[in-house]
């Protein structure tokens, strides 16, 4: 059986059809009361009539209409605009009867949507357990299994929310709103890449990093929405929830996402009473996965300056008295960035604090470490390097990838998918004995693979290949691996030839690399499919996140 479609539907001044007086009547008027439905009761006085029920009448709140219902109800009850269909009909007495049977059978022939308690059969939909705060909702359904289970799943994803995050909804609905009327851009920047989507279902599209140049001029009047989308995918959801009014007109004014500035007076550190950069990598995602030197670091720093992908779980180590400011690095904005973060940790050590520069992975790893203990030395403070664990060797680990396996694979090379300004790298040639983990490459997995697969139609550096390249087959393995070591890590199996259509119709869950060669399939296979998705991980311990995997035949 195919799982529910889930729906926002808006129910505001809808007739909603109740039959029955008892406990779970009254319920559903509350629910349709809530919800901005008109209730109609239709319940003979021989039926014992709940006494909250009867008071919603009383109080003018319910219609009640004293009968048995008639299969004409459906046709004159509702409103005036649908020619008086009933939007919607609830049956509340429970068990199998001719009766039930009939109603239902009456409204799917209709087309009205009907809901008969504890029969999933003859119900065409169910109500979900609901939390509401503000513009924010969440519902769960247990696709009628149980709503007892439903309300308890329901309240443990609530209890990981920060108290009123609607508040947060909405004051980014807000922001959102006016960039939209400020740029006048609302039906282009609809269709860019779905970041002004409202579809809160569809994955996010691969090309949700994708470099914009600043000769792309209709591309660049979207970075305001571009960095917006970055702030709501990033942001620990605490730090979401704790976003002020100023914050709102610092992002539209200059696309800054500072949650607090810099203090004017700041006191020198404790220990070594002198200012301090620390330049530390916070490991592949998992903050379990942090070096004890760096989790230290993040609890003492006195401001920490982090990249945008370091992932919400380390940062939520961040003591709430610590000024943070996550990188504005979107495609296209990186070396001003980059600056950014440069010029506030040296205004920051001015200053006599600590700085923590917070970087996904390692430093030195495709990390600009090195440049940034030059610039740093160079302005006479010399940075404390904290090694991380990377994501290049870490996350085939996790996706039960061996990178070396003897008489597969007996070399690990690591490359980047993105050189500087958003330049394509020359492509290393096949060697079957040797693994590959492209970093930074899925925003553009489709001409990547083209200049491994396709020498004849695709260039490197400068326009050339060298001489002795060789084109990799594309039934070559391959793993796309995202937010490696994380509880959402989500891994796609499959062969270079079909890794394209795999993340266009999978979506992005960045960060994500890409891992190619013969040891992707020593452990694990797609088994004859185009490829296979695996949700989740089972190798930290006391994990409770186990792979399911799908199959694309």
């Amino acid at each position: 059986m195919s799982p529910p479609l889930l729906t926002a539907h808006d129910a505001t001044d809808h007739v909603h059809l109740i039959i029955g007086a008892n406990p779970l009547a009254n319920a559903r008027c509350s629910r349709s009361l809530s919800h901005g439905a008109r209730p109609v009761v239709i319940a003979p006085t021989s039926m014992h009539m709940h006494y909250a029920l009867r008071q919603k009448i009383d109080e003018g709140l319910v219609k009640w209409l004293d009968k048995d219902f008639e299969d004409e109800d459906l046709k004159v009850l509702g409103r005036e605009a649908v020619d008086g269909i009933v939007d919607a009909v609830f049956l509340t007495k429970s068990g199998v009867s001719p009766f039930n049977n009939h109603v239902s059978a009456v409204c799917r022939r209709m087309r009205i949507p009907v809901n008969v308690v504890d029969s999933q059969n003859l119900s065409s939909f169910t109500l979900l357990s609901t939390h509401s705060d503000g513009p924010l909702q969440i519902g769960i359904t247990t696709s009628g299994k149980g709503c007892k289970l439903a309300s308890r799943i329901r309240r443990e994803v609530v209890s990981i929310l920060p108290p009123n995050f609607g508040s947060a909804v909405e004051k980014l609905g807000t922001m959102r709103r006016r960039i939209w009327e400020e740029d006048h851009k609302v039906h282009d920047l609809a269709d860019q890449d779905g970041e002004a989507s409202d579809d809160d279902c569809s994955a996010q599209k691969a090309t949700f990093n994708k470099l914009v140049l600043d000769s792309d001029y209709d591309a660049a009047k979207s970075r305001r929405v571009r960095w917006l989308s970055q702030i709501c995918e990033y942001w620990p959801l605490r730090r979401l929830a704790t976003i002020m009014d100023d914050d709102i007109d610092t992002v539209l004014d200059s696309y800054k996402a500072s949650i607090r500035n810099i203090p004017e007076e700041a006191p020198l550190d404790p220990i070594l009473h002198k200012p301090q950069i620390i330049l530390a990598g916070s490991g592949p995602g998992n903050p379990d996965l942090l070096t004890v030197a760096t989790r230290n670091a993040i609890q003492s720093a006195g401001i920490i300056l982090a990249d945008k992908l370091v992932p919400a779980a380390v940062l939520e180590l961040v003591p709430r008295r610590t000024p943070i400011h996550i990188a504005r690095k979107f495609p296209g904005n990186a070396d001003a960035a980059q600056q950014e973060l440069l010029d506030l940790g040296l205004e920051a050590l001015k200053k006599g604090m600590t700085v923590l520069r917070l970087k996904q992975g390692d430093p030195y790893l495709y990390g600009r470490g090195g440049e940034e203990f030059t610039f740093f030395e160079s302005h006479g403070y010399k940075p404390i390097v904290l090694p991380g664990i990377t994501s290049a060797l870490s996350a085939p680990l996790f996706a039960t990838i061996p990178a070396t396996h003897r008489s597969v694979s007996d070399q690990v090379l690591i490359c980047t998918g993105t050189g500087r300004k958003g330049a394509a790298p020359s492509p290393p040639t096949y060697n079957k004995s040797q693994t590959v983990v492209f970093l930074m490459a899925l925003h553009r997995i489709s001409s990547l693979v083209d200049s491994l697969i396709k020498p004849d139609e695709s260039t490197g550096v400068n326009g050339e290949k060298t001489a002795d390249f060789v084109s990799w087959p594309s039934t070559t393995p391959c793993a796309v691996i995202e937010r490696a070591s994380c509880a959402d890590q989500r891994v796609i199996r499959t062969t270079l030839g079909h890794v394209v259509t795999a993340i266009e119709e999978e979506g992005s869950r960045p960060p994500g690399l890409l891992v190619v060669g013969h040891a992707c399939e020593v452990l694990r296979n797609p088994g004859g499919n185009k490829w296979i998705v695996e949700e989740g991980i089972t190798e930290l311990p006391e994990s409770s996140m186990f792979p399911n995997a799908i199959a694309v035949g």
